[in-house]
Formats: structure tokens, sequence, C-alpha cells
């Protein structure tokens, strides 16, 4: 029976050393040598100071900002450490009453704004912290934050267009604009 209990531990002992310290060594030295902007969050920095992550959302409200999708995380917006949907089905009254919030938000902020509200501006992502919109949501915002800010709509939307990323290798997922990266190109303008 020793020899099975002495078999057992050395296997715990070679795997823990394997599994749990030389392979995340391993994958973490070959990330940062291969992809270091990806393996350390993929940080936007200014004036050398992080002011966020693509990968990320960040909450805006402010009318003179592009605003992204809802984040069902709690207990703050964005909240990168417990990521997750809100679970809410399409007939729940929560659900329809935070859609229905959301739109009359936006209609409060816009109320020139005929255009149907592109629904990713209503609804959140399954992670809860979906970095980006589609460019129907961004064009959708276009007029207000021109207005706001006092630009030219014309510019505003030519932003936009620059700021678009289409889909990965030409098919996968959608075209997307991260929301962050253009509302900083916004503050640029200024």
């Amino acid at each position: 029976m020793w020899n099975h209990v002495k078999s057992g531990i050395s296997m715990l002992v070679f795997f823990t050393i394997l599994t749990g310290l030389a392979y995340p060594a391993l994958v973490t030295g070959l990330a940062q040598v291969f992809f270091p902007r990806q393996a350390n969050g993929s940080l936007i920095v200014r004036e050398g100071n992080p002011i966020g992550s693509k990968l990320i959302g960040q909450p805006f409200s402010d009318p003179k900002y592009f605003w992204g999708r809802l984040s069902a995380t709690t207990p703050y917006p964005y909240n990168a450490a417990n990521s997750g949907g809100s679970n809410l089905g399409p007939t729940n009254p929560a659900l329809l009453d935070e859609v229905a919030a959301r739109i009359k938000a936006l209609h409060e902020a816009d109320p020139g704004n005929p255009a149907p509200v592109p629904v990713d501006l209503v609804t959140s992502s399954a992670s809860g912290l979906d970095p980006d919109i589609s460019p129907a949501a961004a064009y959708y915002q276009a007029a207000r934050v021109a207005r706001v800010r006092h630009l030219n709509l014309g510019r505003v939307r030519t932003l936009i267009s620059q700021h678009i990323t289409n889909r990965q290798f030409g098919i996968l997922g959608e075209p997307r604009v991260n929301v962050l990266k253009l509302n900083l190109a916004l503050d640029a303008i200024h």
C-alpha cells in the first residue's frame, strides 16, 4: 500500500509543478514575447497613463460622447471582475423596462432623431463588457455628438467611418466601432 501512496504523492507533485507552474510560466513567457500588447490587456495609454483597454467597455453618459452598449455587470457597469450577462429573457419585464429606459434616454439626448434605435444601444452583450458598437449605432448618435460639440456632421461621420473595424479575415464577426477609441479621437479634435 505504501508504494501506491508514494506513487500518488509523486504524481501529485509532478503534475502540480508541470501544470501549475511550468506550463503557465511557459505560456505567459511566450505571450509576453510574441503578443506583449494583448498579454498586458491591450491598454490604451495617453501621456504615459493607461486610460482604458480596447477590450473592455467604459460607461459614457455625457451627450458629447458616443455611448456604448449597456453593461449588465454589478455592482457597477463594465466591472471586468464580474463579467456576465443579465440572463433576462426577451419577455422579462425587467429587460423590457431596461430597454424602454435606454430608448427614453437616447430620445431625450437627441429629441430630433427620428431614426429607429439600433438594438445594440438598448441591450447588453453576453459578457457585459463589450467595448464596441455597430456602425449603425455610431451613425445613429452622430448628429447628437456633432450638435453638442459644435462640429460639422460630415466631420463626425467621417471620423466614425475611419474607426470602423471590419470583419476579421473578412468573414469572422461583424463590422464594429470601438467606443473608447472613437471618443478619444473626438477629444483630440478640440
